[in-house]
């Protein structure tokens, strides 16, 4: 048994070390492995009746990605999501593209995107020992919660401005663009916190 859990820390940290050694290219074609992983999982699309904000699945590849890219590559991931989507390829939540969805109802919680990935990936990197479950829940809260909804929210608020000609109040805001989800992105968080554990090393 001790040799099996041995030998499973031992091919943690090469994998994680492997990735970290390779080239340039080679981490930029997973930065954009990544973008295709977020742009399906934007496919998985909730609507909400009360707002223009659908509960989606993406958050969880966005939280993936700091947590497995690093700082600089996760962060790329993100970009290149929120590029290739503005310019050719429709896959922003329900198949859709184009700048108008960046400066949309939903434009904020993209930029948080880029954020959050490059918050993850930079504590991940800098502290091993906080590659636990329980540190890293902590960290991808932070960013989910504040680096995402933060940007998300003013994005959301001045869209309904400009477009409705509506000045939102804090409690509508937060029902529109913040509660609806928090139970999923709690899910969402545990299960990248989990990831952590399982698969990154420790040292």
């Amino acid at each position: 048994m001790n040799v099996n859990i041995e030998n499973y820390y031992t091919a943690r940290k090469s994998i994680y070390e492997r990735f970290n050694e390779s080239n340039t290219i080679t981490k930029i074609v997973f930065s954009f492995l990544m973008a295709c992983i977020t742009g399906l999982m934007a496919q998985i699309v909730i609507p909400l009746p009360w707002t223009p904000v659908p509960i989606t699945a993406q958050t969880f590849a966005v939280l993936c990605s700091g947590l497995f890219l690093g700082k600089r590559y996760g962060c790329l991931s993100q970009i290149l999501y929120v590029v290739l989507g503005i310019a050719f390829i429709p896959w922003f939540g329900g198949m859709t593209g184009g700048l108008n969805v960046v400066l949309g109802s939903t434009g904020g919680y993209l930029i948080g995107f880029i954020i959050a990935s490059y918050f993850i990936g930079y504590i991940t990197e800098k502290y091993a020992t906080a590659r636990n479950f329980t540190r890293m829940f902590a960290v991808i809260s932070i960013a989910n919660f504040a680096l995402i909804y933060i940007p998300g929210l003013i994005g959301l608020a001045v869209w309904a401005y400009l477009t409705q000609g509506t000045v939102l109040g804090v409690v509508d805001l937060l029902l529109m663009g913040l509660v609806p989800f928090i139970f999923g992105d709690l899910i969402k968080i545990a299960g990248t916190a989990g990831l952590s554990k399982v698969f990154l090393p420790k040292e």
